[in-house]
């Protein structure tokens, strides 16, 4: 899942998290304002990812997300989410459950970065496409 030759390509993500717009209101306040929310500031992410090559078997997994825990507002434990990710995930990081660890802002290609360090800790992504496939993300923590 490292940063590929072609430095990300792709079009955004589907959802509010690869947008952008999380960053958006913190611009121009300083460090002050952008400690708000913590969003887009960090240095490093600690995630989890389902990775797969069709859209539909990604959102095979985000409905299982969402009729377990999500259309409820509840958030996704890491155990559960490591279950999906081990059955759905083509990534190597499957067998662990989807954990990437933490990794640092530029590592990791265009789309996927947006989506890894603009997702609040604790929350599950919506799908979203980078130049490797259909992801899903569980953020897990952040530092500087």
């Amino acid at each position: 899942m490292g940063k590929d030759a072609k430095g990300g390509g792709g079009g955004k993500g589907k959802g509010k998290q690869a947008s952008g717009s999380d960053e958006a209101p913190s611009k121009g306040k300083g460090k002050a304002g952008k400690a708000a929310d913590g969003l887009g500031t960090c240095t490093y992410v600690k995630a989890r990812h389902v990775l797969c090559e069709k859209q539909g078997k990604i959102n095979e997994a985000y409905k299982k997300l969402q009729d377990g825990w999500l259309s409820n507002g509840d958030k996704v434990p890491p155990a559960e989410f490591a279950k999906i990710a081990a059955e759905y995930s083509e990534c190597p990081s499957g067998k662990k459950g989807g954990d990437l660890g933490w990794f640092p802002r530029g590592k990791m290609a265009g789309p996927f970065q947006d989506v890894a360090f603009n997702t609040p800790v604790g929350v599950t992504s919506a799908p979203f496409k980078s130049t490797h496939g259909y992801h899903i993300i569980l953020s897990e923590g952040r530092k500087n």
